[in-house]
């Protein structure tokens, strides 16, 4: 137990230490300030903005940033899904694949688009290494890069600048911050042994004289960029668990680093634009207590293991089950804590197998999407909780909300309520239509001699599955039968809704917020740097979170937990 937690705390004091260095750097790229890659990434970048004919030092509006981001996502949807339904005429394919059921594509396609990466179909059996690189590789940049844009101009809208320019920060995103990281980080796991090949399948004969297949393909450059860029989706249809994706502890460590490092960054990030790095601060460890709890009780719960199990064969021991070996219940507990927070969704163990406490942490992240976030818009969703807090105070105290310096009026609360309630909408409303009509689900049958029951964990099946597509989070308790025409396309829907309608409503706020003129600080300002205001914060955050989606919750994990304590004969 005590090695277990041992390395949890290693890899979180790794997090802590990169946080302020890598804030810093993201600050200079998008402050403009002198950075290291200067010299090589400038002249690149020139060529681009001269090709593209973009105009480095014109400034757009939210609507202007928002209609931008629209255009380019579907331009790029289009192409990708054209791209993999003509895989079998395209080069790079040495098992001659082709093109995948058109829902299928058209839900990879959003999916990959979104920075949601959720996969209805098996990689390495489906698409082709040109699907996989020029298509979902190059969507996976996009994405992440889309995402950072827009946190970017969220916090420079909340600090009085103007919002920028989206394609200017796109590049930027990409030239300056995922390309150089994912260079060094695929050159380290390809030490570590990640294959990065073109070759077909690896042909080998077994012990028994029989012939097998082994699936390989250009991993470490793809896997790098799915966990840095917080997309998820795996090369192979095990993800991180297949041993080609995260062969051991040390590619494991590099991997859960990878997927928090820009979110926490990016909290210090605002602190610098602000010039209030005392709040970045306080806000960041407002999040890492939150983290450092569900992490406690996930981790608790696999170590305790299964009480069934236990007490029928009179052991004590760590759920292990759906687990890799080589990394065991403390770094798989890590690992889904982390993925689902930082909406990453990549895996290296089955959560469809955790116990009902690891169901309840990884639902609730997923419910929050601010522990850390998504790639740039979680940031936004932990700004949004703050604005609301500021509201609600000041309606408490008798003083005028101020954010920043600036009010918080009509538009602003109505703008972030929309960014909150988009959430629930887009999870519970399909969910409860999935479940009225039973014949859309396709679960998979208990095991014969079952004495629990599966309705509990049925439930916790169908809303983690919108859950993660509306968090853009990817991940699944792979449970559901879901390369289904209605899984695909109500996915779609939640997936959807919940990218670009927040990604409006936030955009519309910080422009609101920057046209607006500060007001000079009084005796009577409220103080949103002081360790009471980020204590409200979190209060806030937990109960608009767990109030939400408590019914759920209690008919999913809770309901689950008490039924495997005392099972349901």
């Amino acid at each position: 137990m005590g090695q277990g937690f041992f390395q949890i705390g290693v890899t979180l004091c790794i997090v802590i230490a990169i946080t302020p260095l890598l804030g810093r750097y993201i600050a200079r790229v998008f402050l403009e300030e002198n950075t290291l890659l200067d010299p090589v990434m400038k002249p690149v970048e020139r060529i681009i903005f001269t090709l593209a004919g973009i105009r480095t030092k014109d400034e757009m509006t939210g609507w202007q940033y928002a209609k931008a981001v629209l255009y380019s996502n579907i331009i790029m949807g289009v192409v990708v899904f054209l791209l993999i339904s003509f895989q079998k005429f395209l080069p790079w394919n040495p098992l001659g694949f082709a093109a995948p059921k058109w829902d299928i594509t058209l839900h990879t396609t959003i999916s990959f688009l979104t920075n949601t990466d959720q996969q209805h179909y098996s990689g390495e059996r489906t698409l082709s290494y040109f699907s996989q690189t020029a298509a979902l590789a190059f969507l996976m940049f996009t994405s992440a890069a889309t995402g950072l844009a827009v946190g970017i101009a969220f916090i420079r809208g909340l600090t009085g600048r103007p919002l920028g320019n989206f394609y200017v920060d796109l590049t930027r995103s990409i030239t300056r911050i995922l390309l150089p990281i994912s260079i060094v980080g695929a050159i380290a796991l390809l030490t570590l042994g990640v294959p990065q090949t073109l070759n077909g399948p690896l042909q080998v004969t077994t012990l028994e004289g029989a012939t097998q297949y082994i699936a390989r393909g250009p991993v470490a450059t793809f896997e790098i960029i799915k966990q840095l860029g917080e997309n998820g989706g795996g090369f192979f249809a095990m993800n991180s668990a297949h041993p080609f994706e995260n062969p051991n502890s040390a590619s494991n460590l590099i991997e859960i680093i990878a997927m928090i490092c820009i979110p926490a960054a990016l909290i210090y990030t605002y602190g610098l634009f602000a010039n209030n790095t005392k709040q970045a601060w306080l806000l960041f460890w407002m999040v890492f207590a939150i983290f450092a709890v569900l992490l406690s009780i996930t981790a608790v719960g696999e170590y305790q293991g299964n009480p069934i199990v236990n007490n029928t064969l009179g052991l004590e021991q760590p759920n292990l089950e759906g687990k890799e070996v080589r990394f065991g219940w403390s770094q798989t507990a890590l690992w889904a804590i982390a993925t689902t927070g930082s909406m990453c969704g990549a895996v290296n163990g089955m959560l469809d197998s955790f116990m009902p406490a690891g169901g309840f942490s990884t639902l609730l992240n997923l419910f929050l999407q601010i522990v850390w976030g998504g790639q740039g818009t979680g940031t936004a969703y932990l700004f949004i909780y703050l604005i609301l807090t500021v509201f609600l105070t000041g309606l408490m105290v008798g003083r005028t909300p101020e954010f920043l310096g600036r009010k918080i009026e009509k538009r602003e609360i109505v703008l972030a309520s929309v960014v909150l309630l988009i959430h629930p909408i887009a999870v519970l409303i399909p969910t409860a239509i999935a479940l009225a009509f039973p014949s859309t689900l396709a679960f998979q049958i208990p095991p014969p001699g079952y004495t629990g029951s599966p309705e509990f964990h049925n439930i916790s099946r169908v809303v983690y599955e919108y859950a993660s597509a509306s968090a853009n989070n990817g991940s699944g308790l792979e449970g559901l039968g879901d390369s289904s025409l209605w899984w695909n396309l109500s996915a779609c829907f939640s997936i959807l809704v919940g990218r670009y309608i927040p990604i409006i409503a936030i955009l519309l706020l910080a422009d609101s917020m920057a046209r607006k003129q500060p007001v000079p600080e009084t005796p009577g300002t409220l103080r949103t740097d002081s360790r009471l205001f980020t204590t409200v914060t979190a209060g806030v955050i937990l109960i608009l979170g767990v109030l939400t989606f408590f019914p759920v919750l209690a008919l999913g994990p809770i309901a689950e937990g008490f039924n495997l304590a005392s099972p349901i004969k």
